[in-house]
């Protein structure tokens, strides 16, 4: 009883959206930064969307159905989620508000969950990546900006490795290159856990075994010749602080922004402090030096 109560609670830390927003006491800086949780009223200045009530539109990918929806104007930006998340779970209001004040931003729905649909391909975390890469194309773009957060910047770095071109500008947020190292057993058990959980939906059971026989990406990172920008809450105990600053060792030029004692996807709870962040990164006229 004991071990499915903390099972229930470590996947809610994973998939639960957060309310509250947050504000910005200081410019936002990148490479080191931290910038303190957010406890004041949201500015009313902030525009915000309303995720829920925006038409949910569907784009024929690998076989299957994906839906998605769309914010704003401007460069693309494809937001892709967490382990268990849908559109409806893993955003915040006022943080899709604040992108979709600059870009076009679009969200969706991985396969098996939420309003998509799925078929009998093998769950790999290359397969989320492609079906990701295959997405851009319907909708309409050779390359776009990518966000990922928890399983979703796992994903991401997969897309990164595996389709480069695709990738204009990165945000990896609240990452890990593997699930099985030491600094992550927490999330190893919570994706573990979830894998034969009988209570968890198809969709979340195909998303567990994808990251359990995924190799991780430690051996890719170095190749990555994109604008990178990695975020972390230092209270995040499923891919701590750690974990992201080696990440950030790997990926030369990457910026690495540290949200002071916030948790695993902060954005939802601190949605104007990312928010401006991200916008920071994404605006900043910057050519990789070792780019070719």
């Amino acid at each position: 009883m004991k071990q499915s109560l903390a099972i229930v609670l470590l996947i809610a830390i994973l998939i639960a959206g957060v309310c509250t927003a947050g504000c910005t006491t200081s410019p936002p800086q990148n490479v080191p930064a931290v910038t303190p949780a957010a406890t004041c009223p949201v500015d009313p200045q902030v525009p915000v969307v309303s995720i829920n009530s925006t038409p949910v539109k569907y784009a024929q990918v690998n076989g299957v159905s994906l839906g998605y929806r769309e914010f704003g104007s401007g460069e693309p930006i494809l937001m892709i989620p967490g382990f268990a998340g849908t559109m409806s779970t893993s955003w915040n209001d006022t943080f899709i508000g604040i992108l979709a004040s600059k870009y076009h931003v679009y969200i969706y729905d991985p396969r098996g969950m939420g309003f998509s649909g799925d078929n009998n391909a093998t769950p790999t975390i290359s397969q989320y990546a492609d079906d990701a890469a295959r997405l851009m194309t319907a909708l309409g773009y050779d390359s776009m900006h990518v966000y990922g957060i928890s399983m979703g910047s796992t994903v991401s770095q997969q897309l990164v490795i595996d389709h480069p071109s695709r990738v204009r500008k990165l945000v990896l947020d609240s990452v890990t290159y593997s699930i099985r190292i030491p600094e992550t057993k927490t999330l190893l058990f919570v994706i573990e856990s979830s894998a034969v959980d009988p209570a968890q939906s198809q969709g979340v059971h195909e998303e567990a075994q994808a990251n359990l026989v995924w190799n991780g990406s430690w051996a890719g990172l170095s190749r990555i010749n994109k604008s990178v920008m990695l975020a972390v809450g230092t209270a995040d105990i499923l891919t701590p602080e750690t974990v992201t600053v080696q990440i950030a060792g790997q990926i030369n030029g990457s910026w690495l922004v540290r949200y002071k004692g916030l948790p695993h996807i902060g954005s939802r709870i601190a949605p104007v402090d990312y928010g401006k962040n991200a916008l920071e990164f994404l605006g900043t006229n910057e050519s990789a030096p070792w780019s070719t």
